[in-house]
């Protein structure tokens, strides 16, 4: 399982070949720089960079690029060196960004040939700085890690190398920066933005990872992996996906907020990795003739794909980046016109000539004047682009398929148990508050790449309601039951099975939808006995499997083993567990994922404290949803932070029972 980095966090390194994979939203320059033990560069010759790309155990690429990948040979490193650092600049001459701070945050990867993550981390808080060292690998004790670092230079690399302890780090800046600039023609750029019209050019979305996958995302759309959704990126919502480009913080026209000029390049290949070598799509649908002077008219699967379920999750993310990038805007122009504002107020204070009479008056007038002017101008545009989302979604919403709508959507009506698994399952809605009406559909891939966290804790909801701690246990397993029915209903028969603890039958009322119907693999147990139980069987089952898989037999396993996909939900934690059941907790949402073994947690983080830090790589590797809106869902390209709905059955209505009826019947069935 892929270990999500925070600054200073470090992770063991069991491979000695690796790639480094970088993601941002504009061309930066890779280095990595070979250092002793006490981190030191000790000449250029230990520096990879454009104009050297290859070292002992070392290669980068040989321009600025949106996106790179890096190789590393450990076991090549001379033995004097002990640590690798990997340092990302952005390229100097003026013609681009000239801070991080005004560019997508930049997506760091560690993963082996076989292109499996090891470690990620997503370089969050930087501002002036344009020279970065994002991580390092480092020898200890015999043996190789990875630690996130983070630490920004706003003097460039010259000051990074310098910190480095190199003697002649200004010499190597500018050579590099030399190298840069005899091959910046031929950088990757970055994607373009959406055209003004709204005609989209859309690719097939890559697996995901929202803010699954959040966490850049990134998560819906093309926001990195920390997508909101979750995970990075995107992939969606919820699902890790690939970096697109930032907005300048400010309008070149100083009388005037326009849209940001899109950026030289083509459309992202988003192409689905497992079908390469498949058939090509047909075309998707198109929309009828617009009229003289206005915008096309939307139509659901207008993105590409190899199916309509896949034209609509393509088109879902590209609503999802249209939103981002259109708030992204408003939000850049409002700022703009703030600052210009307080500058030009600054102004008329300064003067003392201003003070006499009626001239500064007029003055901080005029300025209101034009700030007033450009917020209008820039909410028009917004306006203008929700209008058209607004329009799109209420075209797609209708055409989703059961995985993907909500549960008053009229699709559920005709369910029928599917004989494959569907790209992905829908688990919220996402939305932001300069747009409350439009909602985005939080898609994360399947199978699972990561557990769910549904926070039962007492909090306030985004609308400023308050929710006591029995509502929210209450609403937070109807939550869990909701997303553990659809997860149900979207596998074929026998594909999925679902185990319940439940230590004081707390969640009784809300579970009763999976008991009555008969889809659990067994009443929910109860006790701490029944929580060892269950977690002895489940542990067991994950090393059972993961021994035969690394082995490569996994054909071997026993007769009649259950190959299905697993689903552990645990209320009430930690009651009922003892300090083996939470040692055996944290192994299941750490390996289990990658072997058929997910975990759904329903608990109050504070009900937990008594572990101390213990409990922090658990609570890190689940994607956390709640079960009133929240705003919690923080996206790291463009920086807003998304509100999340649950998806709950409207009160009153039985389809839940219907499909869970199914469910069970078609499980009857199969077996």
């Amino acid at each position: 399982m892929t270990a999500e980095l925070v600054r200073g966090q470090n992770h063991p390194l069991s491979q000695a070949r690796l790639e480094i994979r970088i993601s941002a939203g504009t061309p930066i320059v890779a280095v990595a720089a070979l250092g002793d033990e006490n981190g030191r560069i000790h000449g250029a010759e230990w520096v990879a960079h454009p104009g050297a790309p290859t070292q002992p155990g070392l290669e980068v690429p040989r321009q600025a690029a949106a996106d790179h990948r890096l190789a590393v040979d450990l076991d090549a490193v001379p033995e004097a060196v002990h640590r690798v650092s990997v340092l990302l600049a952005l390229p100097g001459g003026g013609t681009g960004p000239v801070r991080f701070g005004a560019v997508a945050a930049p997506f760091v990867a560690v993963t082996g040939l076989d292109g499996g993550e090891v470690a990620s981390y997503t370089i969050t808080g930087l501002e002036a700085e344009s020279a970065v060292v994002a991580l390092e690998l480092y020898r200890r004790q015999g043996a190789w890690k990875v630690r996130a670092v983070g630490q920004g230079y706003a003097g460039g690399l010259a000051e990074l190398l310098t910190d480095q302890q190199l003697s002649q780090a200004h010499q190597l800046a500018g050579s590099i920066n030399d190298a840069v600039s005899q091959g910046l023609a031929r950088s990757v750029q970055a994607p373009p933005p959406r055209t003004a019209d709204g005609d989209r050019s859309r690719q097939a979305a890559a697996p995901a990872l929202g803010p699954d996958q959040g966490g850049t995302a990134p998560q819906p759309g093309s926001v990195p992996p920390v997508s909101p959704y979750g995970g990075q990126t995107p992939g969606g919502p919820g699902q890790p996906a690939p970096q697109q480009p930032s907005y300048p913080g400010s309008a070149p026209d100083p009388d005037a907020v326009t849209q940001p000029a899109p950026t030289a390049g083509g459309p992202i290949d988003y192409s689905h990795p497992r079908r390469q070598n498949a058939a090509p799509p047909p075309p998707p649908p198109t929309a009828p003739p617009a009229a003289p002077g206005q915008p096309a008219q939307p139509v659901a699967g207008d993105a590409t794909g190899w199916s309509m379920e896949e034209r609509l999750y393509n088109q879902v993310w590209g609503m999802f980046e249209d939103l981002a990038r259109t708030t992204a805007a408003y939000r850049s122009a409002v700022d703009f016109a703030e600052s210009r504002m307080d500058k030009e107020l600054e102004q008329v204070l300064s003067d003392p000539r201003s003070r006499i009479g009626g001239q500064g008056d007029a003055a901080r007038e005029a300025a209101r004047a034009r700030h007033t002017q450009l917020v209008a101008q820039a909410r028009e545009a917004l306006d203008r682009d929700l209008a058209q989302l607004a329009a799109e979604a209420d075209v797609v919403e209708p055409a989703l398929p059961p995985a993907y709508a909500r549960w008053d959507n009229p699709a559920w009506h005709a369910y029928r148990v599917p004989m494959e698994i569907p790209m992905a399952l829908r688990l919220g809605d996402l939305h932001l508050p300069e747009a409350d009406r439009i909602r985005i559909p939080m898609l994360v891939r399947l199978p699972l790449e990561r557990g769910l966290w549904i926070d039962s804790g007492a909090a306030g909801s985004s609308d400023g309601s308050f929710t006591d701690s029995h509502t929210m246990s209450r609403l937070a397993m109807e939550t869990a039951v909701a997303h553990a029915a659809r997860l149900l209903a979207v596998y074929p028969p026998g594909e999925f099975t679902v185990h319940v603890i439940d230590p004081a039958g707390s969640g009784a009322q809300p579970l009763a939808p999976l008991v009555q119907t008969g889809v659990l693999a067994a009443p929910p147990v109860l006790g701490a006995a029944g929580v060892a139980d269950v977690l002895s069987r489940l542990t067991q089952r994950v090393d059972l499997v993961q021994m035969a898989v690394r082995g490569g037999a996994a054909d071997s396993l026993p007769p009649g083993f259950d190959t299905s996909q697993q689903l552990l939900i645990v209320n009430d934690f930690p009651h009922g567990f003892d300090d083996r059941a939470v040692n055996q907790l944290r192994y299941l949402a750490d390996e289990g994922p990658a072997f058929g073994v997910h975990l759904m947690m329903v608990a109050d983080r504070e009900q937990s404290s008594g572990y101390g830090p213990l409990l922090d790589p658990l609570w890190r590797s689940l994607l956390r949803l709640t079960p009133v809106a929240d705003d919690h869902l923080a996206d790291p390209w463009v920086g807003h932070a998304w509100t999340y709905e649950p998806l709950l059955v409207p009160p009153g209505s039985q389809v839940l029972q219907q499909v869970l009826s199914q469910v069970a019947t078609a499980r009857t069935k199969f077996t």
